[in-house]
């Protein structure tokens, strides 16, 4: 129904695809899996009409066509998910899903008041209840954003759906929802390109797949185990997933908080000792990322203390946390969005906190800002150019995310708030970066960590608050980190703190 035939796409020095290829059977899930960086989203993107490839040849249904655009895509039948939200965020839920097919009455005006019942009848078909359609993206959650996307390229009836990384920002349950809508679509006659680094997802939903890496195809296959899928990815056999959890040995408490409140927290009380990760544990959407944005002074806290080193500060926004003694910085989960300037260097990106460093009298001095930042390249192991010249926009999420780590070690941050930061990230990388969180912990930083993967909580973090509603309802500590029980205190009924 599709193929796609030596492909090649470069960035400049950066070759992301090096030939290319693979082929999509009518009514098949198709799986494209690979590190970050291997190339699966930039072929995604060529087949989308977003790029145009440097060479090779697209057929659909054994026609060759040329997709100069994502409207030509669209004509032709090719639906796409992308991994970097495509919602208009300025305009609501209902204006979104109904862009291309707004209701029109006399002169062709918009009936403003159709939007919304129409909308909501478009979620509803979907099985999507939650969502307002009178809301703008940017007041949803970002798994909410995600389903709003996926029902807007569902809704236009595509022939061959591509979704690139999908369920980076769902919860089991939504992920579950997915799939049924993925196999509704193969039922009635769609096929479905998915790319995931969620092995058991791909596992559970695809009827081939095809393995990249270094821009290449090296493997198609109707069945492979998640060990020789990572040898193929990677080139080279990983050892064990998860590092060994460091010893927190220090008494020297790094941050300490106390009793803080907000419209979402509930006296939340903690303290993190320097060589500690504590991990925070609890079903989506329990108070977890409005503690995180707390910390750092992203939101505003309603009572209680936050005492960094010893001393008590007032933290109301991102420059006070960054200020604040020792260094309070903040990982988000959403790079693009919060986190990166994305038009913007590798190396700019790196500096921005410290710019002023490598500066005397107004003046960077570039040798000096070239030196530390391509040690720092260097060590994190990002794929880049070693001046960091490249723009951070064209890196792969896991390479983005060893940026964002970065910034905050060339800014001397001690206290790390790290918010899901393997998300969308592939199994090679999400192995660099569980290193990089030991060795951190090892070099004295205290650090916070969060990941919508309960297993990633349990083999990383010494120990694991568990929030509810606002508020830490279990502390769990040595043998009794485990995943099953950080998924008993997430629901349980009572408070045992």
């Amino acid at each position: 129904m599709l193929e796609a035939v030596d492909i090649a796409k470069s960035f400049g020095e950066v070759q992301a695809l090096a030939g290319a290829s693979f082929s999509l059977a009518p009514g098949e899930v198709h799986g494209l899996v690979g590190e970050n960086g291997a190339g699966k989203s930039t072929l995604i993107k060529v087949l989308s009409g977003v790029l145009r490839p440097d060479r090779g040849q697209v057929f659909l249904n054994g026609r060759r066509v040329v997709v100069p655009s994502p409207a030509v895509a669209r004509r032709l039948g090719l639906g796409t998910v992308f991994q970097e939200l495509t919602l208009l965020r300025w305009m609501t839920v209902a204006e979104n899903l109904l862009l291309d097919d707004l209701p029109r009455g006399r002169g062709g005006l918009v009936q403003r008041r159709k939007l919304a019942d129409r909308a909501a009848a478009v979620l509803s078909s979907y099985g999507v209840e939650s969502i307002d359609p009178l809301e703008v993206p940017d007041r949803l959650s970002l798994a909410d954003q995600q389903i709003l996307e996926i029902v807007r390229t569902l809704r236009r009836q595509p022939s061959i759906l591509l979704l690139d990384e999908p369920t980076a920002s769902l919860s089991a349950g939504q992920v579950d929802w997915l799939f049924a809508q993925v196999r509704r679509f193969r039922t009635e006659g769609g096929s479905v390109v998915f790319t995931s680094h969620r092995w058991k997802e791909v596992e559970e939903l695809v009827d081939r797949l095809t393995v990249f890496r270094n821009g290449r195809d090296v493997a198609t296959r109707e069945r492979l185990d998640e060990s020789e899928a990572v040898v193929l990815m990677t080139g080279r056999r990983l050892g064990e997933m998860y590092p060994p959890v460091p010893t927190a040995t220090s008494e020297d408490v790094l941050l300490e908080v106390r009793e803080v409140r907000s419209n979402v927290l509930d006296g939340v009380s903690f303290s993190v000792r320097r060589g500690e990760i504590l991990g925070i544990g609890g079903l989506a959407g329990q108070g977890q990322r409005e503690l995180f944005l707390t910390l750092f002074g992203a939101r505003r806290a309603k009572g209680g203390e936050i005492v960094v080193g010893g001393q008590r500060r007032r933290i109301r926004r991102p420059k006070d946390a960054i200020r604040s003694g020792l260094g309070i910085a903040l990982v988000p989960e959403d790079r693009k969005q919060e986190g990166l300037l994305l038009p913007l260097s590798v190396r700019d990106n790196l500096t921005l906190p410290v710019v002023g460093r490598f500066a005397i009298a107004g003046l960077i001095r570039r040798a000096e800002e070239r030196r530390h930042v391509g040690e720092l390249i260097a060590r994190l192991q990002v794929k880049t150019t070693r001046s960091g010249s490249q723009a951070v926009e064209t890196l792969s999420g896991g390479n983005q995310q060893k940026v964002l780590i970065g910034r905050w070690l060339l800014a001397g941050a001690q206290v790390l708030l790290l918010y899901d930061i393997t998300r969308g990230v592939d199994l090679g990388t999400k192995h660099d970066l569980y290193k990089l969180v030991a060795e951190l912990a090892e070099a004295g930083h205290a650090i916070v960590f969060y990941s919508s993967d309960t297993d990633e909580t349990a083999h990383l973090c010494q120990r694991v608050l568990v929030m509810r509603e606002g508020r830490v309802v279990r502390e769990l500590a040595g043998a009794q980190v485990e995943p099953e029980a950080i998924v008993a205190a997430s629901v349980m009924e009572t408070a045992e703190v």
